[in-house]
């Protein structure tokens, strides 16, 4: 059984080298994630064309996300690099304090209004939550704390202001607005959007994403208060949701993060979009062989609840071995799907009407699949929009999109159990016997197995899936 929810992997210093990337896409990767806060042009290229060629090699198409920093509020630096906060001493966070003049009582920020943004009495929270003050009294730029629960702090930790508190800052900054020209320029197929409020910073960054000729899809990141607020409006914007449960945990606070997991996943599939889940999801392998229980089962239930693909941060861009944290996530993931496979017939969107042709295709066949014994769905299609809805409906049966556009093949990598096969526009490429011969010499059917067939009328039309056929397998005769 192919493995149906997807990995996305997050490049950096660990991850970087061409051997390691194909001992990754070898493990099971089928994104590679580019985190923009992080590295420069020169560097995002190579690693973009290592893993074209990469996929060339393996005959495979790997997806490829570029993450804009966004307005992620830091602490500056330390004159020794690192301090330790003891708790009930004083401590100032300063947003004119130079960069490098850190010290064991107090530290510059890089949000020049945090101190307008902040109230007496409000907690600060410190590198994910370790770190907890108080604001007792604020001068000018300067916010003066009373360290509530302390630790080891070091250079450029994140800030986070719990409990909704709002931000003036906006979402997308002098450096994203670059980093969506280069995002464009680089072909990337998805770009996650960070610290997203509303709807209207996903219009803007698809504004000036398409306005510079960038083709791939937005993803939104839920990490903060405002955007769960603002849940229904931006799940319909955007093309792919992140359930980003770092900062969203901290500010949300943990109690609650796991059933907003699920409400997020259950909703963003419910509206036909794709959903990922993210964040210290195998945390302890960035120095560890094994993943421990509460990992695995932390995974296996983002699987259970529906969600497309699974994300790894840290644990491959700095972990000791990258590869053996995806063959990990892989082999728990199978575990999970082993158990989570659909009961009874297809009732999905039962009482509905749909929109478009290509749309009630594709819920034709899934109703299809799911009721009739058939191996796989093979979905001829230009955009991948078809593949799309069909995944939305829960089913063990593969689907294929078969393609000739790289940029579709790469999209459906995200997709929940839905696998790209290249098609080369010919004659023969066209026919029932050339796709029996390609899913037989891929091992995805037998002589005699029965698949469903989808396609349009109007070859190289987008949107123009407008039939479905059951077909049996044959051999060709050559």
């Amino acid at each position: 059984m192919l493995r149906r929810t997807k990995i996305i992997a997050t490049i950096g210093p660990a991850s970087s080298k061409y051997k390691i990337l194909e001992g990754m896409v070898a493990a099971g990767m089928n994104l590679a994630r580019i985190n923009f806060s992080h590295g420069n042009k020169k560097e995002y290229i190579e690693i973009i064309k290592m893993l074209r060629e990469i996929s060339l090699k393996c005959d495979s198409h790997i997806g490829i996300i570029a993450d804009l920093q966004g307005p992620k509020i830091r602490i500056k630096s330390f004159q020794n690099d690192v301090i330790f906060l003891n708790n009930s001493k004083s401590f100032f966070l300063d947003s004119s304090l130079a960069e490098s003049a850190g010290s064991e009582v107090g530290v510059g920020v890089d949000y020049e209004n945090m101190s307008q943004d902040v109230s007496i009495g409000d907690s600060i929270l410190l590198d994910d939550g370790r770190i907890k003050l108080r604001v007792e009294k604020i001068e000018g730029t300067r916010i003066n704390t009373f360290v509530e629960c302390g630790g080891e702090l070091s250079n450029h930790k994140g800030i986070n202001l719990p409990a909704g508190t709002g931000l003036s800052i906006t979402a997308i900054t002098k450096k994203d607005r670059q980093d969506i020209l280069l995002a464009a320029e680089l072909n990337i197929d998805f770009l996650a959007i960070s610290f997203v409020k509303d709807k209207s910073d996903i219009e803007e960054v698809r504004r000036l994403y398409k306005q510079a000729g960038g083709q791939g899809r937005i993803i939104a990141k839920i990490e903060r208060i405002q955007a769960y607020n603002n849940l229904d409006e931006l799940i319909e914007a955007t093309d792919v949701v992140m359930v980003a449960r770092g900062d969203l945990g901290t500010e949300i606070g943990f109690a609650e993060l796991t059933g907003i997991q699920k409400e997020v996943i259950r909703k963003t599939r419910r509206r036909n979009k794709p959903v990922i889940t993210a964040t210290e999801m195998m945390q302890s392998m960035i120095n560890s062989p094994l993943p421990t229980r509460a990992e695995v089962s932390d995974v296996s239930n983002a699987v259970m609840d529906g969600t497309d693909a699974v994300m790894l941060s840290a644990e491959t861009a700095i972990g000791v071995n990258p590869v053996a944290v995806i063959s990990s996530m892989s082999e728990v993931i199978c575990g999970a799907e082993k158990y989570n496979l659909p009961k009874g017939k297809s009732a999905y969107r039962i009482d509905n009407a749909f929109k478009a042709i290509d749309e009630s295709i594709a819920m034709a066949a899934m109703y299809t699949a799911n009721h009739y014994s058939v191996v796989a769905i093979i979905a001829l299609t230009e955009s991948g929009s078809t593949p799309l809805w069909m995944s939305r409906i829960r089913s063990e049966i593969p689907i294929f999109a078969l393609t000739p556009h790289n940029f579709s093949g790469r999209r459906v990598t995200l997709y929940r159990g839905v696998y790209p096969l290249s098609l080369t526009i010919n004659e023969r490429s066209l026919s029932d016997e050339f796709i029996f011969d390609l899913i037989l010499e891929k091992g995805y059917a037998q002589e005699g197995d029965s698949i469903i067939l989808t396609r349009g009328s109007e070859d190289g039309l987008s949107g123009g899936t407008n039939s479905m056929r059951i077909l049996k397998v044959q051999r060709s005769i050559k």
